[in-house]
C-alpha cells in the first residue's frame, strides 16, 4: 500500500480550515495511515486590523460546514495576530504533536473565545494536549529554531497564496493541489489523495460513535457523521440516544455541540 505526504497549509485561526475539519476527518477514515499529513503554518495575519471581517469569516464557516462556533471573541477580545499560535503548533511538532495542538487551538478560537495571541495563553492551552511535555514545549516556543521553521513555512506558503490548501505529494508522480474552495468537500480530499497514489482503492469502514470519540476525544456532530457514516439527522439522533444512556456528553456552544465520552 502506497503512502502519500499531504502538506496542509493552514493557520490555527483560519475559519475556512475549521470548516474543512469534517472533510479532513473523512480522509482520515478512508485512507488512514496511507496519507501522512504535515502542517505548514501559513501565517494568516501578522496583525489583525479588522476583526469584524474575521467575525464574518467564522459565521460563514459555521454556515458552510455546521461546525460549532462562538464568534463573540471577535467583538470583545479579538486576537491581534495569528503568528504566536503558529509558532506554538511548530513547537508542539517537535514532540510529534503538531496536529493535536493545532486541533485544540482551533477549538479554543472557534468556540471557547480564547484569543491565543500571547505566550501565557499558549502555554495554558498546552496543558490540554495529552502527552505534551510542558517544559520541552516552553523551551521550544522560545527557541530560534522554531522562528526559523516558521519563516520557512511562511516562504513556502506565500509561493502560492491562499489558506487553506493541501498539496498531495507522492514519492513519484504528479503533485496534486486542492485550493480553499475544494477543502470543505470530503470527496475532494479523498479524490486528491487517490490521484496522488494513496492507498489501494479500499475504503475503511465507518467507526462506531464511541470508538470515534475514544480516538479523537472531542468531535462536532458533523465530524461524527463523516467518521461513522451517519448522514443527515442520523448522527445527531445516535449521539442524543447515547447521551440519554449517559454514555456520551454534549458540550453546548453558541452554534451547535461538540461531544465527548461521558
Amino acid at each position: 500500500m502506497r503512502a502519500v505526504d499531504a502538506f496542509y497549509y493552514t493557520d490555527p485561526l483560519c475559519a475556512r480550515s475549521w470548516a474543512a475539519e469534517p472533510a479532513r476527518r473523512r480522509l482520515e477514515r478512508e485512507l488512514g495511515d496511507t496519507v501522512v499529513v504535515h502542517y505548514v503554518m501559513g501565517g494568516l495575519a501578522r496583525a489583525i486590523e479588522r476583526p469584524t471581517e474575521q467575525l464574518e469569516a467564522w459565521l460563514d464557516a459555521a454556515a458552510r460546514s455546521a461546525m460549532p462556533v462562538d464568534p463573540r471573541l471577535w467583538l470583545h477580545s479579538p486576537p491581534t495576530t495569528t503568528y504566536p499560535s503558529c509558532l506554538a503548533v511548530l513547537a508542539a511538532g517537535e514532540q510529534g504533536l503538531a496536529g493535536a495542538y493545532l486541533r485544540r487551538a482551533r477549538e479554543a478560537v472557534a468556540f471557547e473565545r480564547r484569543p491565543l495571541d500571547h505566550r501565557p495563553a499558549l502555554l495554558e492551552l498546552a496543558r490540554d494536549v495529552p502527552g505534551l511535555a510542558l517544559a520541552h514545549f516552553e523551551s521550544s516556543l522560545a527557541s530560534h529554531a522554531i522562528l526559523e521553521a516558521f519563516a520557512a513555512d511562511l516562504e513556502r506558503a506565500r509561493a502560492a497564496p491562499g489558506l487553506p490548501r493541501v498539496e498531495f505529494r507522492p514519492a513519484d508522480g504528479e503533485l496534486v493541489t486542492l485550493g480553499a474552495h475544494e477543502l470543505h468537500e470530503a470527496e475532494a480530499w479523498v479524490r486528491g489523495a487517490r490521484a496522488a497514489g494513496a492507498g489501494d482503492g479500499a475504503v475503511a469502514g465507518p467507526s462506531g460513535v464511541e470508538q470515534a470519540l475514544r480516538a479523537h476525544h472531542r468531535l462536532a456532530t458533523v465530524e461524527v457523521a463523516e467518521l461513522c457514516d451517519l448522514p443527515g439527522p442520523r448522527a445527531a439522533a445516535e449521539l442524543w440516544r447515547l447521551a440519554s444512556e449517559w454514555r456520551v456528553r454534549a458540550e453546548r456552544h453558541l452554534s451547535g455541540e461538540t461531544w465527548v465520552l461521558a
